[in-house]
């Protein structure tokens, strides 16, 4: 049985088989990260002997045509994702895979848990560590901040809403350092990472406490930016701002408990919303739950909460639902 490596491995070299136009027919079904994950795979396959592909083709009962031996191809791979997702999607995907193994160190972090991620972090620099937070997924580099103590903290958020890109050499400077230190043992244009779209992203992720906390202390720095990062913010309140169909097309994905216990810290006009786009039964119930619902500790409902904007950033990401609101009104995440 094949290990998940050995399977992302055969997965990328049977898409760099076929045709761009078949192979986005392929990446149309798949979710946004498992386009990101098979992109890197197949920018950083190596060269490939025919057989080698034969074989992959056999288990699949699939026929090769006779051909020169499989290499990677940036422009193949730019194209079939182009084709499969659209110029906007594609170039954000594409600027991930194409750093290589510039990244691969960091990609390990992402694969610790908050507190020891944190812990092999936090004594670097800010600015380094500011630049490692933004190749990792928000939720995660959210409760790595929260690992920090609130100087640490601060900075770092600061120093990754003023960044404006991440130079091809300092990257992989930092990766092979990440690498030896994991281990014990380019790109020509700039990486765009950061920002305050970024640093927005990840404080959707840290609590209201650190939030508030953070933004604070931006805001001494500069009220401007401070309020450019809390524009960019989707907090569960700014689900008042995503239509009709699309807060019909969340509840479908949402568990009932799951959203009592996120109404219960909710304001009436957005439980009203709820209530508008169920069924009349349905929206009779919810209001009998939350009326018998007891108590809830925030954390808990703030658990919850973050929990449905997981989903309600999947679903933006999958084009299912737009985001409007502080953001601008065709602001996606």
């Amino acid at each position: 049985m094949s290990t998940p490596e050995e399977g992302l491995e055969k997965s990328a070299l049977l898409l760099m088989t076929l045709g761009s136009d078949e192979a986005s027919e392929v990446l149309k079904h798949l979710g946004p990260r498992e386009v990101q994950k098979l992109g890197m795979a197949m920018a950083g396959l190596q060269p490939q002997p025919r057989s080698r592909v034969e074989a992959i083709l056999d288990e699949l009962d699939i026929h090769a045509a006779k051909g020169a031996p499989i290499e990677p191809d940036e422009a193949h791979i730019r194209e079939m994702l182009t084709k499969a997702l659209g110029d906007d999607r594609a170039a954000h995907i594409i600027s991930r895979i194409m750093q290589g193994s510039d990244t691969a160190g960091i990609e390990s972090l992402k694969w610790m848990d908050a507190a020891t991620a944190a812990d092999l972090i936090r004594n670097e620099h800010p600015q380094i560590i500011a630049t490692i937070m933004v190749h990792l997924e928000f939720d995660q580099a959210g409760e790595i901040l929260k690992q920090f103590t609130d100087r640490l903290r601060n900075d770092v958020l600061l120093r990754i809403a003023t960044l404006d890109g991440v130079q091809p050499i300092a990257l992989k400077e930092l990766n092979e350092a990440l690498t030896r230190m994991l281990a014990g043992a380019s790109t020509s244009k700039k990486a765009s990472m950061g920002g305050v779209r970024h640093a927005a992203e990840i404080l959707n992720f840290v609590g209201a406490a650190a939030e508030t906390a953070v933004l604070d202390n931006v805001r001494e720095y500069d009220p401007d930016l401070a309020q450019k990062i809390l524009d960019e913010m989707f907090v569960f309140e700014n689900i008042m701002d995503i239509d009709n169909r699309g807060i019909q097309t969340l509840l479908r994905e949402v568990q009932s408990d799951s959203l009592v216990i996120a109404l219960k810290g909710a304001a009436p006009e957005l439980r009203e919303k709820i209530f508008q786009n169920m069924s009349q039964r349905a929206a009779e119930m919810l209001r009998e739950d939350l009326e018998a619902k007891g108590p809830v500790r925030l954390s808990e409902v703030e658990a919850e909460q973050k929990e449905i904007l997981k989903t309600v950033r999947r679903l933006a990401e999958e084009g299912q639902i737009m985001l409007g609101g502080k953001g601008g009104d065709d602001a996606f995440l």
